[in-house]
């Protein structure tokens, strides 16, 4: 994996969640590590037991097939949790895509957090569920709809939504292949739903037609 090092900052926090350190107040705030792009946060088979909070950035998680290939489960944006664990190690691999602060929460032995994570880790299981069913569609078309209503949803429901992940990282998400991603953007691009301002950005024109092919 990456052989990159992270280094404490001071950063604001950019928090869509303002309550979370409230909810963990018997968890002791730790400094702001830093994660340059591609940098490996946790792996999988690693201890568990820390949570984390992306102050800014993004990050992947994602798990390697038998085969080789990379299955992406998730993507968390400025403000979101991740690294909730029902046992004891890391069942994914977790990597900054961009330039990341992260901020990390770790409790102390034997406090009884469960009314605290049960909010966060049902809502990351309700994530799972509508994941899984984007993925149960066959129509391409409606995969990646259904991804840019989410991430226009995350980001506070903007005309234009910055996307930090490459086209790869989009296929892994939604098993598609790069060429797909590609063309399925350059399609609903010709049809007037999207504009394309840069590599990493969408601007969504016609919001209504890109949230009726998501569903």
């Amino acid at each position: 994996m990456y052989a990159y090092t992270t280094s404490s900052i001071s950063a604001p926090s950019q928090s869509a969640q303002p309550s979370l350190p409230a909810a963990f107040d018997a968890a002791p705030l730790q400094p702001v590590s830093f994660f340059p792009a591609g940098a490996e946060i946790y792996a999988q088979g690693e201890k568990a037991g820390t949570f984390y909070q992306v102050e800014f950035g993004a990050v992947r998680i994602y798990r390697l097939l038998a085969d080789g290939r990379r299955q992406i489960s998730a993507f968390h944006l400025a403000g979101e949790t991740f690294g909730f664990e029902a046992g004891t190690t890391h069942h994914f691999f977790a990597e900054a895509i961009n330039a990341t602060a992260i901020r990390t929460f770790r409790f102390a032995a034997g406090a009884d957090m469960s009314d605290r994570l049960l909010p966060l880790a049902l809502k990351g299981l309700t994530r799972a569920q509508e994941h899984l069913l984007v993925l149960g569609r066959q129509n391409a078309i409606e995969r990646i709809a259904a991804f840019l209503v989410d991430m226009a949803e995350r980001q506070g429901g903007l005309r234009q939504v910055e996307l930090p992940m490459s086209r790869m990282d989009i296929g892994d998400y939604l098993g598609l292949t790069i060429e797909t991603v590609s063309r399925v953007f350059t399609r609903l691009k010709d049809k007037g739903v999207i504009r394309l301002p840069s590599l990493r950005s969408i601007e969504i024109v016609k919001h209504d037609a890109l949230h009726a092919m998501s569903e």
